[in-house]
């Protein structure tokens, strides 16, 4: 088989989450345990930071995983979805997986395929694991797919966990209460492991995660009451300018408000960070590298992210309540700057879509869309509940379509919102990038 006809192989063959949901979710571990002990255990070839989260967990793992490669350590990132390639998701030293590399991995393992019959993603892991020994990696950085306690990732024993923050999302399987979202997430926690913990709104949030911490004997650093920022100011072109206690001043690359809170938890993820022989301290140009060069480095897409202007286009992978809860005073900001606000925007449907919708900027005009995979809401139900959410537009048939729609009717002083979700983002970047 080439690559593209592995890819096909793997998604008829393994059921994706991404690309199917529901049906793709098999909760449990024994089975990448299973793996992983076939390929002769390569989870436990390197050390390993650990990051879960509702929402900010890619940020953080880029630019931790960016911080790392500064410091001139060979650094394995594992993030999950992918928006153009299924490579993205694995990368050393910010170059995707070789796609022979993918074709090879599955005709190795096709008897294991055969036998274990795993899901896509628990495949997936295995397969960054065993890629990462292969490359004799220095450290990896593991974002967690969905959850934590039963993700397939949560076979490693860290030398770090992280969890960003919790919020309501993936609520049919991982409970309707954060503080049931809480337990799942901090599943990650392991006996005598330190733990970075971003942001904590709730107290029956705080009390879960503390308390998985008691049970296992391990540190807890809860970022927002750490010493590690002193000033943030935003900076006219949509960066952050950090004055860190122990690298200096920063330049975050990465834009939104939210980056804030991200930089608090990367930044007590690396003060805490002594791990010999790995290393003993992180090198403070390095950290500044890191955050300011976090998209070069890392190949991150779809935060934030300023994809043109006049009229400017900003494309962001937001897509559940706490994601939009952040994305809302920065489109009303927006709103203010520019002529006119023209939101491209696509959902899938098993996300809490009218508390989403709710969040939207109301003074815009709306292109309602679709991304071409199964889990997608059509166009037509979005704009009716857009317009029972007080949100006018027009539905178009496909992302590409409503992209072209809103570039004809924006002015060069106007901006152009798009996103939803990261399949809508996945049909709209090459379309947006390309030269």
């Amino acid at each position: 088989m080439n690559y593209a006809e592995t890819l096909q192989y793997l998604y008829v063959r393994t059921p994706a989450f991404h690309r199917v949901g529901a049906d793709a979710y098999k909760p449990g571990l024994e089975r990448s345990r299973a793996l992983d002990d076939a390929l002769g255990r390569p989870s436990a070839a390197y050390p390993i930071i650990h990051v879960a989260g509702t929402n900010g967990k890619g940020s953080v793992s880029h630019l931790l995983a960016a911080t790392f490669q500064a410091h001139g350590l060979r650094t394995g990132l594992y993030t999950s979805p992918h928006l153009i390639d299924f490579s993205e998701r694995i990368r050393v030293d910010g170059q995707p997986i070789p796609q022979q590399r993918v074709v090879d991995f599955v005709a190795e393992n096709a008897h294991l395929i055969d036998r274990l019959e795993p899901s896509f993603f628990e495949l997936t892991s295995a397969m960054a694991f065993d890629y990462f020994r292969r490359c004799k990696v220095d450290i990896a950085v593991i974002e967690t797919g969905l959850g934590g306690r039963l993700d397939s990732t949560n076979i490693v024993t860290p030398i770090l966990s992280v969890i960003t923050n919790v919020s309501l999302d993936h609520t049919q399987y991982l409970g309707d209460t954060l503080a049931q979202i809480a337990a799942e997430k901090a599943g990650i926690i392991k006996p005598g492991v330190p733990v970075v913990v971003g942001e904590v709104d709730d107290k029956a949030v705080r009390r879960v995660i503390a308390d998985k911490g008691d049970e296992c004997d391990t540190p807890i650093f809860w970022a927002e009451e750490e010493d590690v920022l002193r000033k943030v100011r935003p900076l006219p072109d949509g960066r952050w300018e950090f004055e860190s206690t122990e690298f200096g001043t920063l330049i975050g690359e990465l834009g939104g408000s939210f980056q804030v809170a991200n930089a608090r938890t990367v930044l007590t993820a690396l003060n805490i960070f002594f791990h010999p022989p790995v290393l003993r301290k992180i090198l403070p140009e390095a950290v500044r590298q890191g955050f300011g060069h976090v998209v070069e480095m890392t190949g991150l897409a779809g935060r934030w992210q300023t994809v043109a202007h006049r009229p400017t286009i900003i494309c962001d992978s937001g897509h559940n309540v706490g994601a939009w809860t952040r994305l809302r005073p920065l489109l009303n900001e927006s709103a203010q700057r520019h002529a006119h606000l023209h939101m491209v925007v696509g959902m899938s449907s098993d996300k809490d879509i009218t508390a989403v919708l709710r969040l939207m900027p109301p003074r815009a005009t709306y292109y309602f869309t679709q991304a071409d995979t199964d889990r997608a809401l059509s166009a037509d139900e979005l704009a009716k509940l857009g317009a029972k959410a007080g949100l006018q537009g027009t539905a178009y048939a496909t992302v590409p379509e409503a992209i072209r729609a809103a570039q004809a009717a924006a002015t060069t002083d106007d901006m152009i919102f798009v996103g939803g979700s990261h399949f809508v983002l996945a049909d709209a970047l090459p379309l947006l990038t390309q030269n």
